[in-house]
């Protein structure tokens, strides 16, 4: 709902799309959802996301899941949280503006800061117990959070996230995003 706000038309693709099948669709990015369990154990997402940043060119935005599968996708572990993060009111910093942003999450896994090996810049980080929430691929016009900036119940401080995609998209498309 918040991409199609920005006038975003969403294809959505089961999770073992490959490569191929995202092509065909000719998009003007490619959004990874949230979703539940071990991102260790979705080598298809992992494999696709890995694919689309060697492939190049193709604006990518990851949430929860997305995040870590795009983390994983350039070689950075995930760990296991021994209590996660659950629910509203969770502050995270914006290491690029300084601001702060409350956030809704839901997550027992985490992308491991210390093992992006200069492939990705920390965005975000959870100032509870300073676990990177965000991170930007430096090789590809990549981005993502652990959080929800989508979730309807809680703040909306990240809200700014699908703007800046939208924008992204547009500038890599030539100003054509459909």
């Amino acid at each position: 709902n918040r991409l199609v706000s920005h006038g975003c038309e969403i294809i959505v693709l089961p999770s073992r799309s490959t490569l191929n099948d995202v092509l065909e669709n000719k998009p003007d990015g490619v959004f990874f959802s949230n979703g539940p369990g071990d991102p260790s154990s979705v080598s298809e997402g992992i494999n696709l996301a890995k694919s689309l940043i060697e492939h190049g060119e193709i604006p990518m935005f990851g949430i929860c899941l997305g995040h870590q599968l795009l983390g994983r996708a350039i070689g950075a572990s995930t760990v296991k949280m021994p209590f996660g993060h659950h629910g509203a009111n969770h502050p995270v910093k914006n290491m690029v503006s300084g601001e702060i942003e409350i956030t809704s999450q839901n997550h027992n896994f985490a992308v491991d800061a210390d093992s992006l090996n200069g492939k990705a810049s920390v965005t975000h980080v959870n100032l509870n117990d300073g676990v990177c929430q965000g991170l930007s691929i430096d090789e590809a016009n990549a981005f993502s959070v652990q959080h929800h900036p989508e979730a309807g119940p809680g703040p909306h401080d990240s809200a700014y996230l699908f703007s800046e995609f939208d924008q992204l998209m547009d500038k890599v498309n030539g100003g054509q995003n459909a």
